[in-house]
């Protein structure tokens, strides 16, 4: 695994001895919580890979973007931040926090739902809470944007995208470690229940590992 721009958000550049310094600073509770990622067992529709982390969120941070793909279509996509603050943090009440953006195009039917942004957060919740995991200090936002199209484009229909925002901080466990493959697998069924997929089989998954499968390629609602 290419440890020196996936694990760390400082940004910083330098030769072989500079990254091995930064890697050898890593808190073992965060090498431990990305080497968890390994371990998730995802539906076979989700195209998984590291991506740069951004910067500043935190002393330490990993980030993964994912897509779903059904018969070479990009149904949704999104992103998962591990964050890490050995200090600790008073916003997350915790070392760890997970951040989130999910976003998909809705079929006609979903988009004038009401309900729809409850729904979709209790998406996330459910997800969370089917594995059992705890999880504390939750917020987010759930948007629907709308566009209509004229001129050159009217003959297009009508579409709705919907985006969500979240983050909550994990309960960590032995070590100081929250249980980062189950947080995975159920980020990766809220994009999937997004995507308008049906729930996941018991054999329809398969073992991750880092490095993850390329990505198609960015949605475009």
């Amino acid at each position: 695994m290419a440890a020196a721009q996936g694990r760390f958000s400082d940004g910083a550049d330098g030769g072989d001895s500079a990254r091995e310094g930064r890697e050898a600073s890593v808190p073992l509770p965060f090498r431990r919580a990305v080497e968890g990622l390994k371990k998730a067992r995802l539906r076979s529709a989700v195209e998984l890979e590291p991506t740069r982390p951004p910067q500043r969120l935190a002393p330490y941070a990993y980030a993964l973007e994912a897509t779903v793909v059904q018969d070479d279509e990009d149904l949704a996509d999104g992103k998962l931040i591990l964050l890490h603050d050995p200090a600790g943090h008073e916003a997350w009440r915790s070392t760890f926090r997970l951040v989130t953006l999910v976003r998909a195009e809705l079929e006609p039917e979903m988009a004038g739902d009401p309900l729809l942004p409850e729904v979709c957060w209790s998406w996330l919740t459910g997800a969370l809470e089917a594995r059992g995991l705890a999880y504390g200090e939750p917020s987010g936002t759930v948007t629907m944007a709308g566009s209509h199209y004229f001129g050159g484009l009217q003959e297009r229909r009508p579409s709705t995208q919907i985006e969500i925002r979240a983050s909550w901080s994990p309960r960590e466990g032995v070590g100081g470690v929250p249980d980062t493959a189950a947080h995975l697998t159920a980020w990766c069924e809220l994009l999937c229940q997004v995507a308008g997929l049906p729930p996941a089989g018991p054999a329809d998954g398969g073992v991750v590992s880092l490095p993850l499968p390329q990505r198609r390629g960015p949605h475009h609602p």
